[in-house]
Formats: structure tokens, sequence, C-alpha cells
């Protein structure tokens, strides 16, 4: 793993959230974007060489609507960015790690996405990234 990618934050209202980051961060979000597959609105933020992601939900089916329904918002997810997804995936399977995606997909901001299951990993969710060329 190469470093912290992003951490990704569960919000029920983005624009609300977005505000409420940019006087945190004292500047704007630098993106928003939607992922229809993932059914979220994503905002992101720029801090210093990591990056903060806000995650709101499109639907009430969507991981994200659940996880606020169960948890509140908060702290969804922390992202790694590997070299070569593929080979990490394999490696963190051998190494016991439950995979919940069995291929990578296209996440938010260009990247290939794979999640490990929380159950794995102490209960933190981790999602792995590359950068789509």
């Amino acid at each position: 793993m190469l470093k912290v990618e992003h951490i990704g934050i569960a919000v029920k209202d983005l624009e609300n959230s977005n505000d409420l980051f940019k006087k945190l961060f004292g500047k704007s979000h630098y993106k928003i974007e939607s992922v229809d597959s993932e059914h979220v609105n994503t905002s992101f933020f720029k801090v210093g060489r990591t990056k903060i992601e806000l995650l709101e939900a499109t639907n009430e089916n969507s991981a994200i609507s659940k996880f606020i329904e169960k948890r509140g918002e908060g702290i969804h997810h922390i992202a790694f960015e590997v070299k070569d997804i593929h080979k990490e995936m394999k490696r963190l399977e051998k190494e016991g790690f439950r995979l919940i995606n069995e291929k990578p997909k296209k996440g938010a901001d260009n990247k290939l996405v794979c999640f490990l299951h929380p159950k794995s990993s102490n209960g933190v969710l981790i999602e792995l990234c590359q950068e789509m060329k």
C-alpha cells in the first residue's frame, strides 16, 4: 500500500456538510461527483496530501443510507492507494482478508476500487483504490 488516499465520511446532507467542512478546512471542495453504481453523491476536499470524501446517499437502499440509519453520520471507510489492485486483492485474500468485491469496480475520482469486509479488518471498512489510466 502506498498511502492513505482518502477518508470517507457518510453524511445526510451533502450541501450542509460541504459548508461545514469548508469552514473546518478553510477552503471549498474541489469536486462533486455522482457514483450511480453505489447510489451516492460525493464531494472531495484536499487536506495536505490526503483527501476527505463526503458521501451522501441518493436512495434509501444504498450502503451509505443503511450505514447512517444504523450508526449515524461519521467515518465510513479508509481508502488506501495501491499500485496494482488485482495483485493486492490476491495478496490480501491469501492473508485471510474477506473481499466484498470479487473484482475491482469503477469508483469516484477516476479510481478502480475494492472493499475489504470490516469483519476481517477489526471493524474498519477498508477501500483499496488504484488510479485508472
